[in-house]
């Protein structure tokens, strides 16, 4: 395996990005989530780049890349721009872009925008706040959790009851040295890369569900991943399963939010057999004979 190489690249609106790039190989981007940076996929990094070229790289607001001042610099469109300028920087051909809670929504929209660019694309625990209902609580907890992450008095105990909440206790029980390095990346991470991504962009980004026309009309592979105490992804998944022609949906069971450092080994098997098969030109559209159930129901009316 090759040194790692380290460098930047300009994102969208000339913000200054870091990426690292180990291995050789059919090309995978990780797009970490909110709580993490480009650490965060180091049990991916030293397994895949074993057989793959693997490149991680820090979103706007977490440093080593720049933390810009103005909300009008953090979108869920330019994060997926983001992705694009760095594919084109390394001069790779299509990647394989795999992206984890924040990140999946940038992988997801990656795959529908750039698919000249994508080899496939894996939203990992996607879906977060889209069941109707849940939007505009989300929304108001998130601005309130911004608050709470910028102000230097409350960040710290902020980010412990983040690290420690409903969908990390699983990993926290499993893992405890895991979870707490887990745990102290995040209290470290810029308070106001973290509110200002919050805010204008985890907070900020569409609903799945808005997305059935699009999501039919996909030609990228996908596979989605999540696990089955992440509970407000799994019907986003299945919604996404369902009108993604291309897409397969894998549920890991009694794993929570934190899924790719909480079961790695797990994680890493699924990602490489998907990955595999698709360089094996074995990953097809779903057959429309799958679909028959439908008419079976359509009956009964």
């Amino acid at each position: 395996m090759s040194d790692v190489r380290t460098g930047y690249f300009e994102g969208s609106g000339g913000i200054r990005l870091y990426y690292e790039d180990v291995g050789a190989g059919p090309p995978i981007v990780f797009c970490h989530e909110f709580a993490g940076d480009h650490r965060s996929w180091e049990p991916q990094v030293r397994y895949f780049a074993h057989r793959f070229r693997v490149i991680t790289y820090a979103a706007r607001g977490y440093p080593p890349s720049e933390v810009p001042d103005s909300p009008a610099s953090y979108s869920l469109d330019l994060a997926v721009d983001d992705v694009a300028a760095l594919v084109r920087h390394l001069d790779l051909p299509r990647a394989h872009v795999v992206g984890f809670s924040m990140g999946s929504f940038t992988a997801l929209f990656f795959g529908m925008r750039h698919p000249e660019l994508a080899r496939s694309v894996v939203p990992v625990c996607c879906g977060y706040g889209a069941e109707r209902g849940w939007d505009e609580i989300h929304k108001r907890n998130f601005a309130q959790f911004a608050d709470l992450l910028e102000d230097p008095a409350t960040a710290d105990a902020a980010s412990d009851r983040y690290s420690a909440g409903a969908t990390r206790v699983q990993f926290m029980l499993k893992d405890p040295r895991g979870w707490r390095e887990f745990a102290d990346q995040f209290r470290a991470l810029s308070r106001k890369g973290r509110a200002m991504t919050l805010r204008h962009v985890v907070a900020a980004r569409p609903s799945v569900l808005d997305f059935e026309e699009s999501f039919k009309k996909m030609t990228v592979p996908v596979l989605l991943i999540t696990g089955d105490e992440d509970e407000q992804t799994l019907m986003p998944g299945v919604f996404m399963k369902k009108h993604i022609p291309t897409a397969g949906f894998c549920v890991l069971p009694r794993i929570g939010h934190t899924l790719n450092l909480e079961e790695p080994g797990l994680f890493n098997a699924m990602l490489y057999d998907f990955i595999s098969s698709i360089e094996l030109g074995t990953w097809r559209p779903r057959d429309p004979r799958t679909f028959a159930t439908k008419e079976y129901l359509a009956g009964q009316k």
